[in-house]
């Protein structure tokens, strides 16, 4: 089976939710339709990383073709996840701790974890506002890796 791997990268706040929930569901629903299975990788960092995984979510539902899954990549094992590992279990399909960045300082593992999934990734969708922060590095480190990135 051929496995079509996407990651999701955008602020901690987003303007215009509303249109960028909209575009995001069209590029969702595309790739379940052409593609034989699809993984989606999510932070849950911030409104975006929510809106992305609550997208798939429910474009999985509504299409039911069965080829994909939502994979949340922790940076490291968090409190959040160890005292909610059922609820989080019921939401994902997975939940996964990156291996490189859980050895790595806490301080430096979120941008090490956002690489190991962009590397991970065929596809990087985006939705960059401004040019700082994470994920504007990250989309940055995806541009140099030669990725195929779609903006929001």
């Amino acid at each position: 089976m051929e496995i079509y791997t996407v990651s999701f990268f955008g602020h901690r706040e987003i303007d215009n939710a509303v249109q960028v929930e909209r575009n995001l569901e069209e590029k969702i629903t595309e790739l379940i339709r052409i593609k034989q299975y699809v993984e989606f990788l999510v932070g849950r960092e911030g409104e975006f990383d929510i809106l992305a995984a609550s997208v798939v979510k429910r474009v999985k539902k509504r299409i039911d073709h069965g080829n994909c899954s939502l994979i949340l990549i922790l940076p490291y094992m968090k409190a959040e996840f160890r005292d909610n590992e059922k609820e989080f279990l019921e939401y994902y399909d997975e939940v996964e701790v990156c291996e490189q960045s859980a050895k790595a300082h806490y301080k430096a593992a979120m941008q090490i974890r956002n690489r190991a999934m962009v590397d991970r990734s065929d596809l990087v969708i985006s939705c960059i506002q401004h040019k700082s922060g994470g994920a504007y590095k990250t989309v940055q480190y995806a541009e140099k890796q030669d990725k195929n990135i779609f903006a929001l």
